[in-house]
C-alpha cells in the first residue's frame, strides 16, 4: 500500500462497482470495475494509497455498501445526491468511467453534494413504511377499477356511501351488473380483502418494531399525529437534529416555495419539486387536520384565508409552518428537559 492520500469515487451497480482513485493533484491513479463486495474494492483502492474520503452515488444498495466500507474498512464514506451530481456534470454523455471520475473529483475539491446515510434501523423502517404505502396504493387502484366498472355498466342505484359495509354487501349481491362484470368485481373484492389483511399485518409489524422508539412515542404526543404519521416521519426524516434549522427541514420535506426571481422580479413558483412524495402527502394531511381542530392553526389558516389565499396555499403554508415548529420541539435538549 502506498502512503499517499487519495480520493475515491464509486459508481454503484448490482454486480460491479466502477472504482476511480484520484490523488490530491487530480491525477487518476485507477479507474476500473471491481466486483461488488467491500474487500475487492478495498484491495483495489489500497494499492494506490490511503483514502481520505470516499464518494458513492445514492441509489438502491449503495447505503449497504457504504456502511460495510465504514464498518469493515474504516473509511469515511459520503453518499452523493444523484440529481445534483448529474447537473454538476454538465455533459450529455454518461458512462461508468466518467461517473466514477466525477464523484472522485467532487470529493477531492470538496464540492460533493452529500446526503444523509441513514442507519440500518431507519432503512429497515423505511422498507416497512414504503411497503405499507404500496399496499394502500393497491387498495386505492382496486377501488378505482371497481368504480370505473360501475360507470361503464351505468349503475346509478347504489345504496348509501361507497365502500361502507352496506354498500359492499349490495355490490356482492346486486344483479345490476352483467355476468362477466359480476365475476370481475368478485375477483377484485377478493383481492382487496387480501390487501386489507396485509395492511393490518404490516401495521402490526410497525407497531412491534417501534414499540421502544422514543422518537415515535414523542411524535404521537403532538396534536394531529397518529401512528402512521409518526412512523412516516421517523422513517423518512430519521433524526431531526441533522438539519441546521426548521427552514431546512421544511425544504427537505418539499414544503418550501420555489424561488423564481430574476433581477428586480421577485416571485415564487409553487412548492419545490423535491423531497419524498409520501412524506409531503402525510404532512399535507396533517395540516388539514390541524386547521380543522387546533385553535392555533385555525387562526393561522383563517388569517391567510382573509388575505385571499386559496385553500391549497393555506394548507401548504400551514404544513410548512408546523414542520418548522416541530423541528424545535424534537431537538434533543428540549426532549431531555
Amino acid at each position: 500500500m502506498k502512503d499517499c492520500t487519495v480520493f475515491v469515487g464509486l459508481d454503484y451497480h448490482q454486480s460491479s462497482v466502477q472504482v476511480c482513485v484520484m490523488n490530491s493533484q487530480g491525477e487518476v491513479l485507477l479507474n476500473r470495475a471491481c466486483r461488488n463486495d467491500w474487500p475487492c474494492i478495498a484491495q483495489a483502492v489500497l494499492r494506490c494509497g490511503c483514502p481520505a474520503r470516499v464518494a458513492i452515488e445514492s441509489c438502491t444498495g449503495a447505503a449497504d455498501l457504504a456502511e460495510e466500507l465504514i464498518d469493515h474498512a474504516g473509511w469515511h464514506v459520503d453518499l452523493a445526491h444523484p440529481g445534483y451530481v448529474q447537473r454538476m456534470k454538465g455533459s450529455p454523455d454518461k458512462s461508468d468511467f466518467t461517473d466514477a471520475h466525477m464523484l472522485a473529483d467532487l470529493e477531492r475539491v470538496g464540492y460533493l453534494p452529500r446526503v444523509w446515510l441513514a442507519p440500518e434501523e431507519v432503512r429497515e423502517l423505511r422498507r416497512l413504511i414504503r411497503y405499507r404505502q404500496q399496499l394502500v396504493n393497491d387498495r386505492r387502484n382496486i377501488k378505482l377499477r371497481i368504480s370505473a366498472l360501475l360507470r361503464d355498466q351505468r349503475v346509478r342505484n347504489a345504496p348509501g356511501r361507497p365502500w361502507t359495509q352496506a354498500w359492499l354487501s349490495w355490490i356482492r349481491e346486486t344483479r345490476a351488473l352483467s355476468e362477466q362484470s359480476t365475476w370481475i368485481v368478485g375477483r377484485m373484492l377478493g383481492r382487496m380483502d387480501a390487501v386489507l389483511q396485509d395492511i393490518v399485518a404490516v401495521e402490526e409489524r410497525l407497531t412491534h418494531v417501534t414499540r421502544n422508539d422514543s422518537v415515535v412515542e414523542t411524535l404521537q404526543t403532538f396534536a394531529g399525529i397518529g401512528p402512521v404519521t409518526a412512523w412516516t416521519l421517523r422513517a423518512e426524516i430519521g433524526r431531526f437534529d441533522r438539519f441546521r434549522n426548521g427552514k431546512q427541514l421544511a425544504r427537505f420535506c418539499g414544503l418550501s416555495p420555489r424561488n423564481a426571481s430574476s433581477g428586480t422580479r421577485q416571485a415564487d413558483a409553487g412548492l419545490i419539486k423535491a423531497g419524498n412524495r409520501q412524506l409531503r402527502a402525510i404532512l399535507m394531511q396533517t395540516a388539514h387536520r390541524l386547521i380543522r381542530w387546533e385553535p392555533r392553526w385555525i387562526d393561522f389558516a383563517g388569517e391567510l384565508t382573509r388575505r385571499g389565499k386559496p385553500k391549497c396555499v393555506v394548507v401548504a403554508a400551514t404544513a410548512n409552518r408546523w414542520v418548522r415548529w416541530l423541528y424545535h420541539q424534537m431537538q434533543p435538549q428540549r426532549l431531555a428537559a
